[in-house]
């Protein structure tokens, strides 16, 4: 097993300072009109912000900027607010209170150190940057200036995954042993800057990240490229978290079937969540239904598995998006951290380099030291 520079922070133990996590402390926004929104990028994604934030009480969109024509026109037409060619020029002019960078990867750090020099919170859409350095980077300026900064990995605000989390800390499954995570869709040809670990994978690593307090350990992974020119367009990859859990990402652009689904699978049975339909199932393991004593004592009581009931757990829908810009503009408005910042969104991309690396190194293990260990 190599060693990866990869550092994941831990229980807020000191780190070296290149993958410091330290968060800003920011003062509470003051006045009371409605927050000034402005979304620089205006294509698929920033568009879908552009309706949100159109949608928000307490939230006036007041501007978009993006350097191509049609899509100025587009957000013109639709929204009836001022387009600009250059970003800087509408962050001076408009002075806005938050802003969604929705530009390529490529250009998350250029126009994120625009922003911030400008004073402005932010929301950057995953990935944070291309390279962690880059991220890092990004994280360090927030902190100097004083600004908010915001990550958008919108699966965490999902229902079915809030909902599962509860379920998780709640000891429902007992033990857990494994979790499974799958998305799948076809090449968007429109992302030319990354490949599917940066586009999709990052979304798993992130929800893994937040449904368990144990860290991931080490990876491993299989990456090909088919229809990508330059970047990997297939992640078949290994994760052992710390406490000997494991899990599986089954990640491509190949498949002419979206799918986004995970499962989780403990002592008591297995969850099962559609992203896409924001459903959640139970299927209980029968040799340890819930209600009963079902205890956890230990691994030599585990007497197998039996197949149980199945439940349906109700979900009360909700767009992510919008309940993640929510989240932002209340972060911004009462002057607290935001519920996903640089550090989660940085940790996010160090474990998707180390998959990358992995992939690149023949699937060979990769193991992530967390702060305080020393290299064997």
């Amino acid at each position: 097993m190599t060693e990866s520079s990869v550092r994941v922070k831990k229980n807020g133990t000191a780190v070296p300072e290149m993958y410091r996590l330290a968060k800003p402390t920011v003062p509470e926004r003051r006045g009371t009109g409605p927050l000034k929104a402005a979304v620089i990028g205006a294509g698929s994604m920033g568009r879908n912000h552009v309706r949100v934030y159109t949608e928000l009480e307490g939230v006036e969109l007041v501007a978009v900027a993006d350097p191509f024509e049609p899509n100025r026109q587009t957000v013109e037409r639709r929204f009836g607010v001022p387009a600009y060619a250059d970003h800087r020029q509408m962050l001076e002019v408009e002075r806005p209170d938050l802003v969604t960078v929705a530009v390529p990867s490529v250009l998350h750090k250029p126009v994120a150190l625009d922003v911030i020099a400008a004073g402005v919170n932010l929301l950057i859409e995953k990935p944070l940057a291309i390279t962690s350095s880059d991220g890092q980077e990004i994280i360090d300026a927030a902190i100097r200036a004083g600004v908010r900064l915001a990550v958008g990995h919108v699966e965490r605000f999902n229902p079915a995954v809030t909902e599962l989390k509860r379920r998780v800390e709640a000891g429902d499954l007992g033990p857990v042993f494994m979790v499974y995570s799958r998305r799948h869709s076809p090449f968007p040809a429109r992302i030319t800057d990354v490949g599917v670990v940066l586009d999709l994978a990052t979304h798993e690593v992130d929800v893994l990240s937040y449904l368990f307090d144990s860290p991931i350990a080490s990876v491993s992974a299989e990456t090909n490229r088919r229809v990508h020119p330059a970047h990997e367009g297939m992640l078949l990859g290994l994760l052992r978290f710390e406490n000997g859990m494991l899990g599986v990402l089954d990640i491509n652009w190949v498949s002419p079937v979206k799918a986004r689904e995970l499962t989780v699978t403990g002592a008591h049975g297995m969850y099962h969540v559609n992203y896409l339909t924001q459903e959640l199932s139970f299927f209980e393991n029968g040799r340890y239904p819930l209600g009963t004593n079902g205890q956890w004592e230990a691994l030599s009581n585990f007497v197998g598995v039996g197949e149980g009931s199945v439940t349906r757990v109700a979900i009360h829908r909700k767009e992510p998006l919008k309940a993640e810009l929510e989240s932002f503009a209340a972060a911004v408005r009462e002057g607290h951290e935001p519920m996903v910042g640089g550090p989660e969104g940085l940790r996010a991309l160090q474990l998707a380099e180390a998959l990358i690396e992995a992939g690149r190194s023949g699937g060979g293990a990769i193991r992530l030291i967390n702060p305080g260990e020393k290299p064997a």
